[in-house]
């Protein structure tokens, strides 16, 4: 029982510092993206790994979101408040990998593809192949452009810079 103790105020130490609290997202990052990469194995490699950070993203942005209301209700959770900021950051730092997986390996740079657009040679335009995708992959730029300003504004710099009020 003291081990158990011990380890449960050694994680609590460690949680009090923000670097060790970005070490501990990190971990908990790269489990879920390898976790997720394995239930996607028998997918392409790069549309595994596009979901993989996909999804771990989503994860860990619905666990910051989620934790204020937790800690409502469930009142030991508020000892995870203090992890919000650091799965913010990490979550929009998957969601960035997502978006360059897809960009490279998915419509290869090619804007229009990303809204379901492919060239066809005998007419020579852009003709609509995938439908669906145009607002949906236009909702996920909007989300990415609203998590990088987040994650942006996540630090004590910008509280300082920002002021109390500014920065709310």
């Amino acid at each position: 029982m003291t081990t158990i103790t011990g380890s449960l105020s050694a994680a609590r130490r460690l949680a009090g510092k923000p670097v060790a609290r970005h070490i501990l997202v990190g971990i908990l990052a790269a489990g879920l993206v390898l976790g997720f990469a394995a239930v996607h194995a028998q997918w392409s490699p790069m549309h595994r790994w596009n979901r993989a950070f996909g999804d771990a993203s989503l994860v860990l942005i619905a666990l910051a979101m989620g934790l204020g209301p937790l800690a409502r209700f469930l009142r030991p959770a508020a000892r995870l408040l203090q992890f919000r900021r650091e799965l913010g950051i990490h979550g929009c730092i998957l969601a960035l990998v997502h978006a360059v997986i897809i960009l490279v390996g998915w419509v290869q740079w090619d804007l229009m593809r990303l809204f379901g657009f492919e060239w066809h040679p005998e007419l020579m335009t852009y003709v609509m192949f995938q439908q669906g995708f145009g607002l949906a992959n236009a909702i996920g730029i909007a989300a990415l452009v609203l998590a990088v300003l987040l994650a942006a504004t996540s630090s004590d710099f910008a509280l300082r810079r920002l002021g109390q009020s500014g920065w709310k």
